[in-house]
């Protein structure tokens, strides 16, 4: 079951990757978000939604393991939070680059709220939730990219 739990929080080791392991992390959600578009766009949400919780029981159960929080090796909260980055855009290459930039921006500088989010809530609730509430500023801010311009490759009709 520690191998296990191990090979989950690390996405399959790609957190033990350097440098950067949230990078790598982030890079290892893409096959997640693809199998997440095969659904309905209900669908990618209810998933999207169970893969957070499935990351935060993850999470909190390797955090029991090596008593410490939020690891540098625990990327399956950049998976979780770049699902919710993906969440209704396009599969452009624009709309892959420019979500994975904006998330990485915000995963790794962790301005207000996110610093908050990371500092105040323990287990693995707070190791999932700062990367949660990334994803939601990315989406929001891409979506309004989405709608109001042709940067993503196509916009829906007026």
């Amino acid at each position: 079951m520690k191998v296990a739990i191990e090979l989950l929080a690390t996405w399959f080791r790609l957190g033990h990757l350097k440098p950067a392991p949230g990078t790598w992390g982030t890079l290892g959600g893409i096959p997640v978000v693809l199998f997440l578009n095969l659904l309905s766009p209900i669908g990618y949400m209810v998933g999207a939604g169970l893969f957070m919780l499935f990351a935060t029981l993850v999470a909190e159960f390797y955090e029991r393991q090596l008593e410490g929080h939020d690891r540098s090796e625990v990327v399956i909260d950049e998976v979780a939070g770049f699902t919710i980055a993906m969440t209704w855009l396009p599969l452009t290459w624009q709309a892959w680059l420019g979500a994975f930039v904006m998330f990485r921006i915000l995963d790794a500088l962790k301005p207000p709220p996110l610093s908050w989010i990371d500092q105040k809530i323990k287990g693995g609730i707070g190791v999932v939730a700062d990367d949660i509430a990334a994803g939601i500023i990315t989406n929001f801010v891409m979506q309004i990219v989405f709608v109001q311009t042709a940067w993503l490759g196509y916009q829906l009709a007026s």
